[in-house]
């Protein structure tokens, strides 16, 4: 029975360990998407866990079992992930941002598709870019990082010893203004270009008014948007390394540098 009791005395912290693991689920690229089984997700969450929870610190004494006091504790667990997926998932959204600005310049708004990772209709530019940020980001390791970040998280950042007080606004604010940046970097070379063909057509429509200039003007802002982009996409790949590598550089900051400007030690 004392066994048994013991065993009882741990539901409480792994409960909280899948918490974050969970909150981690939420907003992580790839491990997001509405195209991976919610099932698989769940038992890859319970994997994780299973696999931390040996070596997280054990929780403060006193923590309180009753239901009233559990459900905040949880909810505080959640929001670590979370915090952690979105800042690691802003960079691919501004990706995917910019991918929009380059599809409404080039005349492809109409042409929308459905996009599973975000679960909403986005632009085709823009999605291909979100997928190019995926890669990126699955390449340099970004989802091992973001691991081995959250369980580094449980010595910094003890079950139970985070508040909504802590999250890093000013740090999401940060990174998203930065992912603003770099989606109009990406962005205005097709616009430079598709302002240069809007002058052009201009001159020609003045010039030789029997040509009938929408009807090739139309398909010859898609050919030089489409021709920019191919020549550009190694540049943008390289920006968007840039802009991953820094967001989660910036997150492993922040989680070991916790218990100096967040819950102090002992």
């Amino acid at each position: 029975m004392n066994g048994f009791e013991s065993i009882l005395t741990q539901v409480v912290p792994f409960m909280l360990v899948v918490t974050r693991l969970t909150g981690l689920f939420l907003f992580t690229p790839l491990l997001r998407s509405r195209s991976i089984p919610m099932v698989f997700k769940a038992l890859l969450a319970l994997m994780f866990s299973l696999a931390i929870f040996p070596f997280v610190p054990p929780a403060p004494p006193g923590m309180a079992v009753d239901l009233v006091q559990l459900v905040p504790l949880m909810f505080a667990e959640m929001l670590i992930g979370m915090t952690m997926g979105l800042i690691a998932g802003l960079p691919l959204i501004a990706l995917e941002m910019g991918g929009f600005v380059m599809g409404y310049q080039m005349g492809l708004s109409l042409a929308e598709s459905f996009n599973p990772e975000l679960d909403t209709n986005g632009s085709v530019v823009g999605q291909m870019l979100f997928y190019l940020g995926i890669f990126i980001f699955i390449s340099i390791g970004g989802l091992e990082i973001l691991f081995v970040t959250l369980a580094d998280s449980y010595h910094t950042v003890p079950i139970g010893m985070f508040t909504a007080g802590d999250v890093p606004l000013d740090m999401i604010v940060g990174v998203l203004s930065s992912g603003f940046v770099v989606a109009l970097r990406i962005a205005s070379p097709i616009i430079a270009v598709v302002s240069l063909l809007y002058v052009s057509m201009g001159f020609i429509m003045k010039t030789m008014p029997q040509i009938n200039i929408m009807s090739i003007g139309f398909a010859g802002q898609i050919l030089a948007g489409m021709v920019t982009l191919i020549i550009l996409l190694g540049t943008i790949a390289t920006v968007a390394t840039d802009e991953i590598n820094l967001a989660l550089q910036i997150l492993m900051e922040w989680v070991h540098n916790f218990d100096k400007v967040g819950v102090p030690n002992g």
